[in-house]
């Protein structure tokens, strides 16, 4: 069997069995005909199954450096890499075939995307503005969803907390006002962690809870139309209808309201390791990306600021 009916065979595997997306397959055709083109000219010949199951890790190096060298880029090329993966593996199962070439093989290193934080003023318009804004479609009472979203939003910006972080908490855990007791939050891998509230968010809460009267502590802290816990899905709604009507970017969402109040932090002065503990990051090097956003945004006020800039 030629490597070119090898690879046939493994995409319509892809397709029928897998039921993959016809532009997964589409990209795993093109990096598998590449990975073919490639061997061709590096063997000398055209690869049958005997040979690809031979291969060193080596060539599959030699592939990935020659992808780099014209211009792909490591995303790209990790692509690429399981895709030929998931074809050697393939072919090793329908022909019984050893594919000794995948072991030990790593793939590019990614670099963590930059986050895109909001300004000041974009977020603080977001946290105040977005319970003006009624959307029709909704079915909730417009005065709730109003007084929801402004407590939603303002807890997104004020506490850097995550959507599902806060679509999580129940009433008995709201902030009130008359409290200085820190947020209890319960993040990713269950891991608790105290955030401390401002006044605005206090009052926020305590603004929509108060058109819940006799709201039970067990009950959800935001809720639906139908009164059960608020669905991600409705809050990225809301989110996306006012950005439109606001005018603000398409990066405008629920969690670059987290991206905004850490980066907001640490141009106000606060260090990595306090930041850390706020948004309950793992890992010091987590938060350390917002030390990119930070230069990335000193850097744009100089250029507009600076008379010799241009």
């Amino acid at each position: 069997m030629t490597g070119a009916e090898a690879r046939a065979r493994y995409l319509d595997w892809l397709a029928r069995e897998r039921r993959a997306a016809a532009h997964t397959v589409e990209a795993y055709g093109r990096d598998t005909g590449d990975f073919l083109a490639f061997l061709t000219g590096h063997l000398g010949e055209e690869p049958d199954a005997a040979a690809l199951a031979t291969l060193r890790a080596a060539d599959l190096r030699g592939f990935l450096a020659a992808r780099a060298a014209a211009g792909a880029g490591p995303a790209t090329r990790a692509r690429q890499l399981a895709a030929i993966r998931g074809f050697l593996r393939h072919l090793g199962r329908s022909q019984g075939l050893p594919v000794p070439a995948l072991g030990g093989l790593r793939g590019p290193r990614l670099k963590p995307p930059i986050p895109r934080a909001l300004t000041a003023a974009q977020a603080r318009e977001v946290a105040t503005d977005i319970g003006q804004v009624h959307d029709p479609r909704r079915a909730e009472a417009p005065a709730e969803q109003a007084a929801r979203d402004t407590a939603l939003f303002t807890l997104l910006y004020g506490c850097g907390l995550r959507l599902g972080e806060a679509l999580a908490l129940d009433v008995r855990d709201a902030p009130l006002p008359g409290s200085e007791a820190g947020l209890r939050v319960l993040g990713k891998g269950s891991k608790p962690r105290l955030v401390p509230v401002l006044p605005v968010v206090r009052q926020a809460i305590a603004a929509y809870l108060a058109l819940r009267p006799g709201a039970r502590p067990e009950e959800p802290l935001f809720r639906g139309a139908r009164g059960a816990r608020l669905d991600p899905a409705v809050a990225q709604r809301a989110l996306r209808h006012y950005r439109r009507l606001a005018g603000l970017p398409e990066h405008a969402t629920p969690h670059a309201l987290r991206h905004s109040f850490a980066t907001h932090l640490l141009g106000g002065g606060a260090d990595l390791r306090s930041i850390q503990e706020l948004l309950g990051h793992a890992s010091l090097s987590t938060t350390q990306r917002y030390t990119a956003v930070d230069a990335a945004g000193l850097l744009e006020t100089w250029r507009k600021a600076h008379p010799r800039a241009g």
